[in-house]
């Protein structure tokens, strides 16, 4: 993890329900910030800005979010509203983090190294999940999970999250027998032999002369 944080800008807003029509066209998009013992707050975020920081960052990337020129808060990015026609951001959901508290979020997994199973025998290699749910304190969070794929040399051996190298301080939270990786055999298409030309049967005229020699 970095060990500088990604700071944001925040601004407080009063304007709730349909009065927040105006900001998300003035450029900015409403979000509120929520944790354990602290009221909810209600602040706007530069849309361009965040936009560009969570294409930048991982999910569980801890900010820095600047509230004014005193008030700042670390918080994890808990949930994004999406309009599903224009995929323009609606809303932000950020969670504060606190000193000595641990959180739990989604790690991504990242796969890497050489099948022999898909490099010799030909087969694909299927990942099943691509997230885990970890609990840690807040600096102990990775940003990703890696995993080799070299032990995949057959098409029955599979990579469960029991086999992940957990880091130091984070606890696995997902079902340990959950299947990350494994690798499929190839789909033959077995060729049918043509079938054999059957006799042609004798013309009707023939047969008849045949039948009085």
């Amino acid at each position: 993890m970095s060990s500088t944080p990604t700071v944001i800008k925040a601004s407080p807003r009063t304007e709730i329900g349909k009065k927040v029509a105006h900001l998300r066209k003035a450029g900015q998009i409403p979000a509120v910030v929520f944790g354990h013992g602290m009221a909810s707050i209600s602040v706007s975020l530069d849309a361009h800005e965040f936009d560009h920081i969570r294409r930048t960052v991982h999910s569980n990337t801890i900010l820095e979010l600047q509230l004014g020129t005193k008030d700042k808060h670390r918080v994890l990015v808990h949930g994004i509203q999406v309009d599903p026609r224009t995929r323009k951001l609606l809303h932000v959901d950020l969670f504060a983090i606190r000193s000595g508290e641990e959180v739990t979020v989604e790690v991504p997994l990242v796969g890497s190294g050489e099948s022999y199973a898909v490099e010799r025998l030909g087969g694909t290699l299927l990942h099943n999940i691509t997230h885990v749910r970890v609990r840690a304190m807040p600096e102990k969070l990775p940003e990703a999970i890696e995993f080799s794929t070299d032990s995949l040399v057959d098409f029955e051996t599979a990579i469960h999250l029991r086999d992940l190298p957990m880091p130091a301080g984070v606890a696995l939270l997902s079902d340990p027998d959950e299947v990350v990786a494994k690798v499929a055999a190839p789909h033959v298409v077995e060729e049918v032999a043509p079938a054999e030309e059957a006799p042609a049967a004798e013309a009707p005229a023939e047969a008849a002369e045949a039948s009085q020699s």
